[in-house]
């Protein structure tokens, strides 16, 4: 039997928005403090896993927290447009609050989690699921049988959580999905497999590391997306 590709699933570090609770979607923003320190501990506790390729979506958040992985691996971080988080439109640059009081109606359609709505302008859910999920089946494939770090974004892991899981597209999310945690699939012809979920064991204060930003929080709540 053919070896299983083993993946690394990995969402980025904190973002200033991502503590805000506003929507990046697309929208190119950075790490913070507490992002960097993440990945640093991130990439420390992987470095020894064996990675053989590291693959990232082109947004920086996702790029600077691969370049932590990359310094320890010496892999090269290979980029790829079709791990963005999903684009949602008129949503981008926005709080929860915000949507919830300017577009009500709309509002309603994301969180019934409508398969073919996207958001004023923006991506459809349907649409998103297909390209994320199909992006690391492609790689899975592609480099069957290896070790993948692949570091994206939160609304990506979800949609590759449910298709390890055989959870509907519509199903309310009941899983936490973090920052810069370890999520762990398996790859075969067969499909994917889910073997560990947003292990967080890295951010505990007696692990390796750089110290921890004092004055900044370390996780941010699971549906944040981004």
């Amino acid at each position: 039997m053919q070896d299983p590709t083993r993946l690394f699933l990995l969402r980025h570090g904190q973002t200033a928005w991502n503590a805000e609770m506003r929507i990046q979607g697309q929208l190119d923003i950075p790490l913070d403090a507490t992002g960097r320190w993440q990945a640093e501990r991130l990439a420390l506790a992987l470095q020894g896993e064996g990675i053989q390729a590291l693959f990232s979506s082109d947004l920086q958040r996702a790029c600077q927290t691969a370049a932590a992985l990359a310094a320890v691996t010496g892999l090269a971080v290979q980029r790829d447009t079709a791990l963005r988080e999903r684009g949602f439109g008129r949503f981008e640059g926005s709080t929860y609050a915000e949507i919830e009081t300017q577009w009500p109606e709309e509002a309603l359609r994301w969180r019934l989690r409508e398969p073919g709505f996207g958001p004023g302008g923006g991506e459809p859910l349907q649409a998103f699921y297909d390209r994320s999920v199909q992006a690391v089946l492609a790689l899975a494939e592609r480099h069957a049988g290896q070790t993948l770090a692949v570091v994206a974004h939160g609304g990506v892991l979800d949609c590759l959580y449910r298709a390890a899981s055989r959870i509907p597209l519509g199903a309310p999310r009941t899983w936490q999905l973090a920052n810069a945690t370890i999520n762990r699939l398996l790859w075969t012809p067969e499909g994917l497999s889910l073997v560990g979920w947003n292990d967080a064991g890295h951010f505990d204060s007696d692990a390796p590391g750089p110290p921890r930003p004092s004055s900044m929080a370390q996780r941010q709540p699971a549906a944040t997306p981004g």
